[in-house]
């Protein structure tokens, strides 16, 4: 099968960061979905995977969000059956879907919307389930979070965008975004934030006093922000952060106000086949659902072509380059 993968960590101006190969096609195990890729999506863990883990020998593939069509599956897979449409956003101690076919754990997928075309789909998975794991099970947000306000630090990006609609569909809080372009801003109140500020200016100062933030969804450059988020987050407030910081984050420093501090990270469940791993699966339906209901809509940002490492190498530049709005994607030729 074609695919996209690298041998060595290099910048992704060198030319051979990420490179054109033919690999032998996967074979799924018990629990595995055997899928032909239609369509991939791009995030930070690529970027920062091919830059810091090098493989041993051979070729490492990336990709951690895909749709596809089910071609064959192993025993004890249940729900899906072969010709099956699904999405899925993987695991990250397997081999990506940056290829013609993979293979998924059937618990951590599900029936893609149907009311999305692949490259839209593909935008999704990997950033809806970190945006609701980190809602409702680090945040514990819900519906009668009412007299709660959430601050969304990086609003415009991949997890971001779903969590301004998750939150506006599936809580009563108020939702802050930050975004600090004309376009980004854009972007974040069309999804429905009550407010945008702007995060290259020191947030405290652009927030009134009916402004009580209660809990941070801290999505980029957590170092740079904490200091500003512990001024200005209410007592007994959360902080919950995805990135990893380039410095250290002083956590004594939440002490006085009682503040909570909590690490999502979406691979979890995957990584350490907890009891729960089904939830991903079921998670993954919720939101399926949601947008063909019209409630949610594809954080699809660019569709950048045809899979294929000239196109892919692109893509990461964008993505490393920390402006890009929404999600790219590209679609998998068979």
């Amino acid at each position: 099968m074609k695919a996209v993968a690298y041998q060595q960590s290099l910048r992704i101006d060198q030319p051979e960061a990420l490179l054109d190969v033919e690999l032998d096609a996967p074979e799924p195990s018990d629990n595995d979905l055997l899928v032909k890729v239609s369509a991939v999506a791009v995030n930070p863990v690529d970027t920062k995977v091919r830059q810091r883990a090098a493989p041993e020998q051979g070729y490492k593939v990336l990709g951690w969000d895909a749709v596809g069509e089910i071609i064959d599956m192993g025993k004890n897979v249940t729900g899906f059956q072969p010709g099956d449409r699904i999405w899925y956003a993987g695991d990250v101690t397997r081999p990506g879907c940056n290829a013609q076919q993979h293979v998924v754990d059937y618990r951590i997928a599900a029936h893609a919307p149907t009311s999305l075309d692949d490259s839209q789909a593909a935008a999704m998975p990997l950033t809806s389930i970190t945006a609701f794991e980190l809602l409702f099970d680090r945040l514990q947000l819900d519906q009668h979070s009412n007299e709660r306000t959430l601050l969304i630090i990086g609003a415009a990006g991949g997890v971001g965008s779903v969590m301004v609609q998750l939150a506006k569909q599936l809580t009563s809080a108020r939702v802050i975004a930050t975004a600090s372009r004309p376009e980004s801003k854009q972007w974040v109140t069309a999804l429905g934030a009550d407010l945008v500020i702007d995060h290259s200016a020191p947030l405290a100062a652009q927030l009134s006093e009916e402004d009580t933030v209660t809990d941070v969804a801290l999505l980029t450059h957590s170092d740079q922000y904490f200091d500003d988020v512990i001024e200005l987050i209410q007592p007994q407030g959360r902080i919950g952060i995805i990135d990893d910081p380039a410095s250290p984050l002083d956590i004594t420093r939440l002490k006085q106000k009682s503040l909570s501090l909590h690490w999502e990270f979406m691979f979890t469940r995957a990584m350490f086949e907890t009891h729960d791993i089904k939830a991903q699966g079921r998670l993954l339906s919720q939101i399926s659902a949601l947008v063909d209901n019209g409630q949610l809509r594809s954080t699809l940002g660019k569709n950048m072509g045809e899979l294929n490492a000239e196109n892919l190498i692109k893509a990461h530049a964008e993505v490393e380059s920390g402006k890009t709005i929404g999600k790219i994607a590209l679609t998998v030729p068979q």
